[in-house]
């Protein structure tokens, strides 16, 4: 107890002091030093201020009276027609920009160069009329590309289950398709028969893929199997074993022998086909992976979550270089454009386009609301993406621009909810389109031969710049 009186009796007497010495200014705001106060104000000026720090000149107002007699314009309608006259005659250097202009308008873009605004002076006032001449280049809303509309040709049923997903041969003669029903099914693309069943899987089959250099076929599905199918003996010659859930995604390498498979475990496995061992297990998303893609160029593997993200991986390091966070629901369809540098990533949000290698995000393509299952594009850009809910819309690549939806109708037994799309693939030749759906069917689609601009016209209208999403 006395240490104790002891310390207080201390504390107090040091306060004491302490007040004593710092009563004359105590609660003064502390002064500040110029350095640090223009170091703060000019890191405030850069990071919000540098877009507009250098502004352009001002604009060029030239005086289009008449320099010989002095007079002002005439005003009114008269006005207009001398004003046209005068820039025709006297300002020859605006004909290139106006020419430049005149060829951007012809197929719906507003053409870039030099823009012209009258500035009328009220009466009495000195100058009289005048053209500001403003340099800069518009915004260019580039205008659809006509598609021909597409319609139904054939309808396959033989599945007992739900049809997941599809792979066409690299001769464009057969196609292959996995379904529940734990079989996969080889069809002949001209006539729609089937050819052959094969059995092996114990859970449905979610993924195929079809090697172009080998005699090799690639099937995955959710008992956790990957399998390799030798084509000229219709049996299955290798195992992949490795992943610890269900796989829901494979994809080859076009120039490579590997495969990759994505699946629950929220891993991208990559395997080397010829000796049976992974090279690579690619981890770092969150969630299931349900859409993996491969190319020749980066990024050589791109893959979709149902954490919303997209990650694009470098092949040689073994890791993800780049994560795109731009989505807000599941990641669940992936297509690479197959002639230009660009892929696309659907989601229940929207579509978005993004440009290789980077993933530099280009726009969004504006959806109905409902899940994306699975998105394909062709070499004539026609993008083609499918609904949960049974729907089917077709864009054009460049514009966005929706040019035809279609409800599919489910076959005779089976419930309206069981019009679900689960995988959408163009053939070789992008002429025709296979959908796998969820009532059972494979659904064979073609442009319509019959179609002209004068019968399905592109009714399309320019949007202000601004008004889409940005994200």
């Amino acid at each position: 107890k006395i240490e104790l009186r002891e310390a207080e009796e201390q504390v107090l007497l040091n306060a004491k002091r302490t007040r004593e010495m710092f009563a004359a200014n105590y609660g003064a705001r502390v002064g500040e030093e110029d350095a640090p106060r223009k170091l703060r104000m000019a890191v405030k000026l850069r990071a919000e201020y540098s877009v507009v720090k250098d502004l352009p000149p001002p604009p060029q107002v030239v005086s289009i009276n008449d320099k010989e007699g002095g007079a002002a314009a005439p005003e009114g309608d008269d006005a207009k027609v001398h004003l046209k006259s005068k820039v025709l005659s006297n300002m020859h250097e605006l004909d290139k920009p106006r020419q430049k202009g005149a060829e951007g308008a012809e197929d719906g873009r507003p053409g870039s160069g030099l823009e012209l605004m009258v500035v009328n002076k009220k009466a009495g006032a000195s100058g009289g009329n005048q053209l500001m001449v403003r340099q800069g280049k518009g915004p260019i809303m580039p205008r659809p590309e006509w598609h021909a509309p597409w319609k139904l040709m054939r309808v396959i049923a033989g599945h007992l289950g739900w049809v997941r997903c599809c792979a066409f041969d690299p001769t464009n003669e057969w196609f292959a398709t996995g379904a529940g029903d734990r079989t996969i099914k080889l069809w002949d693309l001209a006539s729609g028969e089937l050819k052959l069943t094969l059995t092996g899987h114990i859970s449905p089959v979610r993924g195929l893929a079809v090697s172009d250099r080998h005699p090799y076929m690639f099937s995955v599905g959710e008992d956790k199997l990957v399998k390799c199918w030798d084509l000229e003996t219709n049996s299955v010659i290798r195992h992949y074993h490795g992943h610890l859930s269900g796989v829901y995604c494979c994809a080859l390498h076009p120039t490579l022998d590997v495969l990759c498979t994505g699946g629950r475990d929220a891993t991208v496995r990559v395997w080397d086909i010829r000796t049976k061992n992974q090279i690579f297990c690619l981890s770092g998303h969150k969630d299931t992976v349900g859409s993996v893609a491969c190319q020749a160029t980066d990024p050589q593997i791109i893959s979709g979550s149902q954490d919303s993200t997209v990650r694009l991986w470098d092949l040689a390091a073994g890791k993800a270089y780049s994560t795109l966070t731009h989505h807000k629901k599941s990641v669940r369809g992936i297509a690479i454009h197959p002639s230009k540098y660009l892929f696309a990533t659907a989601s229940s949000d929207n579509i978005k386009q993004w440009q290789c290698p980077d993933g530099v995000f280009m726009k969004n393509i504006e959806t109905h609301r409902a899940i994306i299952n699975c998105i394909a594009v062709n070499r004539d850009d026609v993008f083609v993406a499918g609904y949960d809910n049974g729907s089917i819309q077709f864009f054009d690549w460049r514009t966005g621009y929706n040019f035809q939806t279609e409800q599919t109708r489910v076959q005779p037994g089976s419930l309206e909810s069981e019009a679900g799309i689960y995988a959408t693939t163009f053939d070789v030749t992008g002429t025709r389109l296979i959908t796998c759906e969820a009532d059972k069917t494979i659904k064979i689609w073609k442009e319509d031969e019959t179609a002209t601009q004068e019968t399905h016209p592109v009714e399309w209208k320019a949007s202000a710049p601004g008004q889409g999403k940005r994200w």
